[in-house]
């Protein structure tokens, strides 16, 4: 929402319908969760704001068995194509819950980053494209009851108080995971007002350093 506000386009890849959730929500199949899934992602994009948006069919649970090479290819196709300066994706650690989908979300998204830059690496995906940063989410806290991620610590901090209202609706614009949100959303409503990231690369070595802005300098 941030980067809307100041005219930057945003793209949002997500790579499972989330079809092997424990919430089934009264769905009958898998393909009837996915359904709702993909509507439920497609609504929190435009809640957020989102330029564009895309919803892949990978199998959800089953990312670490997908075939590395050919699925980072595909996120070096999209990083050539959109050019974006910034990149953003979960850390290694899998995220507040610990996800080892995220964990591979993850290292595709990194070997992409760099990847794309290369002109060794899938010259027929076109034209190479260096962002400019890669970012990783990361937690200033943990989820109780939970098993703790291992974050990295964080070199940004985003203020986004006033537009805590909208994450939330955001949130809950999945509906199929309300049952899951409702088991954390105190922890969130304390927290939700402000988001940490990791600088993980760059083209440019530098001293890793605080920021309150993703796109400080650009």
């Amino acid at each position: 929402m941030l980067a809307a506000e100041a005219g930057i386009e945003t793209s949002v890849i997500c790579f499972t319908d989330g079809q092997a959730a424990t919430n089934r929500v009264g769905a009958a199949s898998n393909a009837e969760l996915g359904k709702m899934r993909r509507a439920e992602f497609a609504a929190s994009c435009r809640l957020l704001d989102v330029t564009h948006q895309e919803l892949l069919d990978y199998q959800d649970g089953q990312l670490e068995f997908a075939n590395f090479s050919d699925t980072a290819a595909m996120l070096v196709g999209r990083i050539r194509t959109y050019r974006p300066n910034i990149v953003l994706t979960f850390g290694m650690d899998g995220a507040l819950n610990t996800h080892p989908d995220h964990t591979m979300v993850s290292a595709f998204t990194t070997a992409a980053f760099h990847w794309a830059a290369s002109p060794k690496r899938f010259p027929a995906l076109g034209p190479i494209h260096v962002a400019d940063r890669l970012f990783y989410n990361t937690a200033s806290f943990f989820l109780p009851n939970r098993p703790a991620p291992l974050p990295a610590p964080w070199t940004v901090t985003l203020d986004v108080r006033r537009l805590q209202h909208r994450k939330f609706e955001a949130f809950r614009a999945h509906a199929s995971q309300a049952p899951l949100m409702q088991n954390f959303q105190a922890n969130f409503e304390s927290r939700a007002g402000t988001e940490v990231y990791t600088l993980a690369a760059t083209p440019h070595p530098q001293p890793a350093q605080q920021s309150t802005d993703l796109f400080a300098g650009l």
